[in-house]
């Protein structure tokens, strides 16, 4: 087959699409081009169904260290390892934004890979991954609801951005990311400068007016390219279909019961409460003799129908398995100082759902380093997640962190980087770990508010609170009926719902994440949910101000940073030749020293005394000698015309031998002799930088006093201040260097 190519202008740049040139072979393919960033998308389904309770979905965004020209930076291992955490939320956005438009009925495996074949630096590969994805699930025979598209959003000076470049986006107050289909939004991830929810609503209108034209352009190449969808059979056996309507029938009419009866103020009750109904529907399956196989089916139908039947009590009455309203958020605690060694600690519980925060401080130089195919960055601020079994009432195996830990410590990040304190005002690393102990329902946002509450207990001077709130739906297949409902937990997360965490300060909001279990949310929704949202997330703040208002003096465990400025020429005179004087003040002081480029010098330590100690050596190192003053110094050279001595580390400067007494002496060496310690006075600093010391005038000037003949010109005594000890200012010492560090 020859290459098919598909072009359009969008927002000012080509979108190329090709078709029947690369991976012929996968059920659906194409390259997407958008500027010089390349990405190639494929979709496969297996022919076999497997046997399971879920969806088998798989989306990958593989990343290639090629497609920037670069080399893996580690030392020994230069190929491409476990995706970084930026792919594996690249690929999370995919993945939520295509899930909602499969059938999850289906049990065929389904594989979305997008790799990224070309960056160019400027043109984000989200955009046309997603792009790659959608357009290769509609050419393929993959029965999928689509097309969708997605599109991102700067904003600056008031005006939205389409599709900003990687340098317009570092200018903007917004991040928006939005996958839709030109009527219906699916899918959301932003980040935000505290922008009011007007702005983000208007931002997200924008998106979809954006998205249309492109869905359309997907369904025009679907209609040339793409192949015969198969047609994916869902019929059951009569024996199987009566025992699936008996159950759901059976489970509906116990849900009033077992669930409104009283209000279950508990995770642990209600999975009783489950236990409770499929052991007396299998009692009726027992007293029919129904088939083991098809009763196994039968009870897979609990769960649903429960959530079915609460879904619909919502949209009548307005009414949650809990007793509270729509809008009510669960009772809420917030603590602080909790651990008494951490530097900053603080748990935040929201119903069942509860977090314990920690921070610590470290040394500019403890900051992660970042090698990924899009770029190269030091980390300052970190936020890592954790989600044990036990925080769901389960046992299962521990492993590193996966895919939804990432997903779900990456977004916390995001909510509190807009209210960090800038590094020149607080030059510490930070890292916050989110034990999750307990969940039922949106513990990202539970550690969004943990990490706010443990920050300002560590002493972190953050800007304002940040809170978050996870907003759910219930709602009808078609939309027609539908309520928002604020703090979303475990039985209102089902079909016709969706998860819709907003954070923010009082002011406006900063983190968006969005993923819904509809075929798309109408505008109204969305409008409603970021009114609810804010309102709730008032509520929330008002508790964690209660707790703590202000940063917190910091612990005394926790490390102290003092910055000293130095002229950067005197950069290597800290240094020293391949780390020689550095690397002996941390040594002998156990201090972190971190040195950038304008020359300021980040001492850190625990130790007050050690601390001073390696404040004092760096001045003294870099110190700017000044006529008038006095020091002891060391006599290091003798020649017949006078004899250097060292006053400050690399810096030597001249007594003339008439300098060294109020009597005549002939020779440097009939009053003095190498290692001797002499006090001295700087009388002059000459125009080549050179230093001239004086003995005598630090000794009484004798009565009667008679200044001896002169002796005649002086010889040249070597280059700059280190005389002929290495010429210039800091001798062979080494060179200047920067951003140079050691840790003990």
């Amino acid at each position: 087959m020859q290459p098919r190519v598909f072009t359009k202008e969008w927002a000012g740049r080509t979108l190329t699409v090709e078709f029947n040139r690369f991976a012929q072979q996968a059920g659906g393919a194409c390259t997407v081009r958008y500027g010089d960033t390349v990405v190639l998308g494929t979709a496969v389904m297996s022919q076999d169904k497997r046997d399971l309770d879920y969806f088998p979905l798989t989306v990958d965004m593989e990343e290639r260290m090629y497609a920037a020209g670069k080399i893996k930076g580690s030392r020994f291992i230069k190929r491409e390892g476990r995706p970084t955490d930026e792919a594996v939320l690249s690929g999370r956005l995919i993945d939520r934004s295509i899930r909602p438009l499969f059938d999850e009925r289906m049990r065929n495996d389904i594989q979305v890979i997008v790799t990224i074949l070309s960056y160019d630096g400027e043109n984000d590969p989200d955009m046309p991954g997603l792009l790659a994805a959608s357009t290769a699930l509609m050419v393929s025979e993959i029965p999928w609801h689509g097309p969708l598209a997605g599109v991102r959003l700067g904003y600056k000076d008031g005006e939205f951005v389409i599709n900003p470049t990687v340098n317009q986006l570092e200018n903007s107050t917004l991040d928006l990311f939005v996958a839709g289909t030109g009527e219906k939004v699916l899918m959301i991830e932003a980040g935000a400068q505290e922008v009011p929810e007007k702005i983000v609503l208007e931002a997200i209108r924008t998106a979809q007016k954006e998205l249309k034209p492109i869905a359309a352009f997907v369904q025009e190449m679907a209609q040339e390219m793409g192949r015969k969808k198969v047609s994916l059979e869902f019929e059951t056996e009569p024996e199987e279909q009566e025992a699936l309507t008996f159950a759901e029938q059976f489970v509906r009419s116990k849900t009033q019961e077992y669930f409104f009866a009283r209000p279950h103020d508990s995770k642990h009750e209600r999975a009783l409460t489950f236990g409770r109904i499929k052991e007396e529907l299998k009692t009726q399956f027992a007293e029919k003799e129904t088939d083991e196989k098809i009763v196994k089916k039968a009870l897979g139908v609990v769960k649903d129908a429960v959530e079915d039947e609460l879904n619909t009590r919502i949209l009548k009455k307005g009414e949650r398995v809990d007793g509270r309203t729509v809008t009510q958020t669960r009772d809420i605690i917030s603590e602080i100082a909790i651990l008494p060694r951490t530097h900053g600690s603080a748990h935040f519980s929201r119903g069942e759902t509860q977090v314990l925060s920690v921070v610590t401080l470290g040394a500019p130089g403890d900051q992660q380093v970042v090698d990924t195919m899009e770029y190269d960055e030091k980390r300052r601020y970190m936020h890592h997640y954790n989600f044990p079994p036990y925080s769901v009432g389960e046992a299962k195996p521990m492993r590193g962190p996966g895919r939804r830990e990432i997903g779900h410590g990456a977004l916390a990040e995001k909510a509190l980087v807009p209210v960090l304190p800038l590094e020149a005002d607080f030059p510490y690393t930070i890292r916050v770990v989110s034990e999750v102990l307990g969940s039922n329902g949106s513990s990202s946002m539970a550690s969004t508010c943990g990490s706010t509450l443990a920050l300002l207990d560590a002493g972190v001077p953050i800007k304002k609170h940040v809170a978050g709130v996870a907003m759910g739906l219930a709602s009808t297949p078609d939309l027609k009926d539908w309520k928002v409902i604020t703090d979303l937990q475990d039985l209102e997360d089902g079909k016709g719902g969706m998860d819709f965490k907003i954070t923010g300060t009082r002011d406006g909001i900063t983190a968006i994440q969005l993923d819904t279990k509809t075929l798309g949310l109408i505008d109204k929704i969305v409008e409603q949910t970021l009114k609810q949202s804010h309102e709730a997330r008032l509520q929330i703040l008002d508790v964690m101000v209660k707790a703590i208002p202000e940063p917190k003096p910091m612990s005394p465990y926790a490390p102290r940073i003092v910055t000293v400025l130095i002229d950067p020429e005197k950069i290597r005179d800290v240094i020293g030749p391949g780390g020689k004087i550095i690397n002996k003040i941390i040594d002998e002081t156990g201090v972190s020293i971190d040195i950038e480029q304008d020359g300021r010098v980040m001492i850190t330590s625990n130790d007050a005394q050690a601390m001073q100690k390696a404040i004092d050596w760096v001045k003294m190192l870099t110190k700017e000698v000044m006529a008038g003053e006095e020091y002891e110094g060391t006599v290091v050279r003798l020649e017949d015309f006078g004899a250097f001595i060292n006053i400050l580390p690399g810096q030597d400067g001249l007594v003339h031998v008439s300098e060294i007494a109020w009597a005549r002496t002939n020779k440097p060496s009939d009053a003095l002799k190498l290692g001797d310690k002499v006090k001295v006075k700087v009388k002059e600093i000459d125009n080549l930088g050179r230093i001239n010391l004086t003995m005598r005038e630090l000794t009484p000037k004798p009565e009667g006093y008679v200044p001896p003949p002169p002796r005649g010109d002086r010889p040249d005594r070597g280059g700059g201040r280190g005389g002929d000890r290495g010429g210039g200012r800091g001798g062979d010492r080494g060179g200047r260097g920067g951003g140079f560090r050691r840790d003990r």
